[in-house]
């Protein structure tokens, strides 16, 4: 009988102790910004368009709110993995975010301060015994600015049992003929159409209404392409572009030996940095390769956690449009978003109020799905927006 227990004890020593922190080498370059919006699918012409930008409140391009995840060294994950778990693997399970008024702009030199929170482990129909373990990212700018701090959740299983549990269903791409390819563009170009519409104006506060829908929003369909493209629009994703820690080890965080390589290594970056690439080698290359995605209980090639929550930032971000921002967000994944599929994100107003601060905002209630209905994660978020 397969003995089913997962060991995580080995945590209780890390937590409430800051680690190494996250730091870029070089300063947000424009063309970071604009590769981050290319990357995670938002034709928001503030981040990209330089003319658009000039008239804007900014006179500048500003980079999404979404963006500091893309300045740390591992999707915000860092400090919800740490301790040894014995034969695992990991994925998201969630991010929740506070805004705290400073936006990043090239020139920005923007570092990650770290500290592991806790952890909870409890019994899944996924894998058994599953650890949902969190940790503390607040991000600064070189002026010592707290721009945002992030509380992350990994999902730390041990893969043999995902395996044998039966999550291996639904192996081959779905099929989308041409004809239903050109309904998706056209339905992704109306949301699209809601940005121009907005433009440089305001989304009052005192014209929206508890009920009101946001517009729908869909990706896809997600191929291996489209991951990859999402993947190098991280900056820790370039050779040299990070001071890579030295505390680090995924052999010895007990990810499986097939798994765990040199993902950051410092010492293997200067030797052979394909090496240290996670598209292609380590515990990263399962979203972009079905077989290594099997290997840790994924049927097929699969998204990145910490992309579905900058999905689900800049479209509430979006609606908000640029004198409006997201002062908070909470959202959890119940499942990654697969190749072949689409995700479709809606979302309405369920509270609007003048909160503690008499700042104007509105709290929303926000759903992924895929097209079978397959809820991929859920968010709630509060949204200031300007009042008349």
């Amino acid at each position: 009988m397969t003995d089913k227990t997962l060991d995580c004890s080995d945590i209780d020593r890390y937590l409430g102790k800051p680690m190494q922190p996250g730091r870029t080498r070089d300063p947000v370059a424009p063309n970071d910004i604009r590769r981050w919006a290319q990357g995670m699918h938002y034709p928001n012409r503030l981040h990209y368009d330089d003319d658009f930008a000039l008239e804007s409140r900014y006179g500048r391009l500003v980079a999404p709110q979404s963006f500091p995840v893309a300045t740390d060294d591992g999707h915000g994950a860092a400090p919800c993995c740490v301790g040894t778990i014995p034969d695992s693997h990991l994925i998201f399970g969630g991010d929740e975010w506070w805004f705290h008024g400073p936006r990043i702009f090239a020139g920005d030199l923007v570092r990650n301060e770290r500290v592991p929170l806790d952890y909870v482990v409890k019994e899944t129909k996924f894998a058994g015994p599953t650890c949902f373990q969190r940790g503390d990212n607040v991000y600064y700018n070189d002026r010592g600015d707290k721009i945002a701090t992030q509380r992350s959740t990994s999902i730390r299983y041990r893969a043999d049992l995902a395996r044998e549990m039966g999550s291996l269903q639904a192996t081959d791409d779905p099929v989308w003929t041409r004809e239903q390819i050109e309904e998706l563009e056209a339905r992704k170009f109306e949301y699209v159409q809601t940005l121009h519409d907005l433009g440089h104006g305001k989304r009052w506060w005192d014209d929206v209404s508890v009920g009101d829908a946001l517009p729908v929003r869909i990706f896809g369909p997600h191929s291996i392409a489209s991951f990859t493209t999402e993947w190098r629009a991280y900056l820790f994703t370039i050779w040299g572009s990070m001071h890579r820690r030295t505390d680090l080890d995924l052999e010895a965080l007990g990810f499986t030996k097939d798994m765990a390589g040199h993902e950051n290594d410092p010492v293997m970056e200067r030797q052979n940095p394909e090496l240290t690439d996670g598209a292609y080698y380590g515990p990263s290359r399962g979203h972009l390769f079905p077989e290594w995605a099997r290997t840790i209980g994924m049927p097929r090639a699969y998204g990145y956690g910490a992309s579905m929550g900058a999905w689900i930032i800049d479209y509430f971000a979006g609606w908000a449009g640029e004198w409006g921002r997201v002062l908070h967000s909470n959202a959890a994944y119940r499942g990654p978003a697969f190749s072949g599929d689409i995700t479709i994100m809606t979302a309405s107003i369920i509270d609007k109020r003048l909160d503690e601060q008499n700042r104007p905002i509105v709290q929303v209630d926000c759903k992924m799905a895929n097209q079978l209905g397959t809820v991929l994660a859920t968010a709630k978020a509060e949204i200031e927006l300007p009042k008349k």
